[in-house]
């Protein structure tokens, strides 16, 4: 349900920042590598069983946000964001981006875009492109 700006702008960014929520309902953020591959999010990482993200979702914690975001400019300011809310799962997968490991898998419900497609602004309000994901 990506455009293709926003496919290749997924392509070219190294880091996202994953939301997890801790059983006592604390959200946790971390910077994380990933991939985009077959509508779904693949997060992956050295130790990742040892980690809060993955022990907040093995929890059944697993409504996630993710947050893939650059600056093309500071003057202009030209900010540009892939947003997604989603849901997470860990797997098992033998051909994911870092070769077979464990992986968070996270399956976008909902996604917000900004300063891909266009400009960021637009009379000083923030242009945002909302797209609710099928099932």
């Amino acid at each position: 349900m990506f455009s293709e700006q926003e496919l290749t702008f997924l392509r070219t960014q190294p880091f996202a920042r994953l939301a997890t929520v801790e059983v006592n309902g604390q959200p946790d953020a971390d910077a994380v590598g990933f991939a985009f591959e077959n509508g779904r999010f693949s997060i992956a990482g050295m130790h990742l069983e040892r980690t809060r993200k993955y022990k907040n979702i093995a929890a059944g914690q697993s409504k996630v946000s993710l947050l893939i975001d650059d600056v093309r400019s500071l003057e202009p300011f030209e900010p540009r964001s892939i947003k997604i809310h989603g849901e997470a799962v860990i797997l098992h997968l033998e051909e994911g981006f870092q070769g077979p490991r464990t992986y968070l898998v996270i399956t976008p419900k909902v996604s917000w875009s900004m300063g891909i497609e266009g400009p960021a602004f637009q009379d000083g309000k923030p242009v945002i492109k909302k797209i609710t994901w099928e099932e």
